[in-house]
């Protein structure tokens, strides 16, 4: 655990590397199989494994969920802990350390709360929390603070650098704004919170990875976008299935 930890540490200084994000056992096995460094939770792939819409599964799920995966791997993973499953910075702070018993290298904590964002001065109270609650823990666990603004049509570039800025003042190691898709503003993002690493969500944002890497963001992680790509396909096989008897070629 401490090694994938150094490791995962040592991911963020330089290059750029992807964050797949699987939703089983079997799926984070493939991917180390693959050669991939790191991998990722998925909060949405997690729910969608469990019938359910992303935001509704509750933090004991998401924590036997996060067991789950770095079970199955000798790699670092990091955790979409949503927003830290509670409103206030105590339960925050409470929540990422048990976050981080279940062997996590890394954990995001989003600023919203539904379709809105979180004040931002309390905003930062709550990345101040998880960042003291990782000290607590002695564990070298990367922290990432996500602003969720161009997700629920709050695309005011401006406003969402300021915010970038202050959970890295508050303690986030990495930031995050999924959802912004010109490379341009992703250079802004990366200038501004500099010497901070930036990640971004890959199919939401306009570019390849290594063009994702030109602007010098450190990581590319891809969300809920390969479970959906494999529940296409099974939707698929299954319509072809009731309508017409047969199943496409496996290979």
């Amino acid at each position: 655990m401490s090694q994938a930890r150094r490791r995962f540490q040592e991911l963020h200084r330089s290059g750029c590397f992807v964050l797949p994000n699987p939703w089983d056992v079997g799926g984070a096995r493939r991917l180390e199989a693959r050669g991939f460094k790191a991998l990722a939770s998925s909060s949405a792939a997690a729910a969608w494994s469990l019938g359910r819409a992303d935001q509704q599964i509750s933090l004991d799920e998401a924590l036997a969920h996060l067991r789950m995966l770095c079970g199955a791997t000798g790699l670092p993973v990091n955790a979409d802990f949503e927003a830290g499953f509670a409103d206030g910075p105590d339960g925050v702070g409470r929540n990422v350390g048990l976050a981080i018993e279940t062997g996590v290298a890394g954990l995001s904590i989003e600023d919203r709360t539904g379709a809105a964002l979180y004040d931002q001065a309390l905003a930062v109270e709550r990345i101040a929390a998880a960042r003291a609650a990782i000290e607590a823990s002695g564990e070298a666990v990367v922290l990432v603070a996500r602003s969720e603004g161009f997700l629920i049509g709050q695309t005011d570039l401006a406003a969402t650098i300021v915010r970038l800025q202050a959970y890295a003042e508050a303690g986030a190691d990495c930031l995050y704004a999924p959802g912004v898709r010109e490379l341009s503003a992703i250079r802004e993002i990366v200038s501004a919170v500099a010497p901070k690493p930036v990640n971004v969500l890959l199919g939401t944002t306009d570019g390849s990875v290594a063009e994702i890497a030109e602007t010098g963001a450190r990581r590319v992680s891809v969300g809920g976008h390969l479970a959906a790509l494999a529940w296409r396909a099974f939707d698929q096989a299954t319509d072809m299935l009731l309508e017409t008897g047969r199943l496409p070629p496996r290979g």
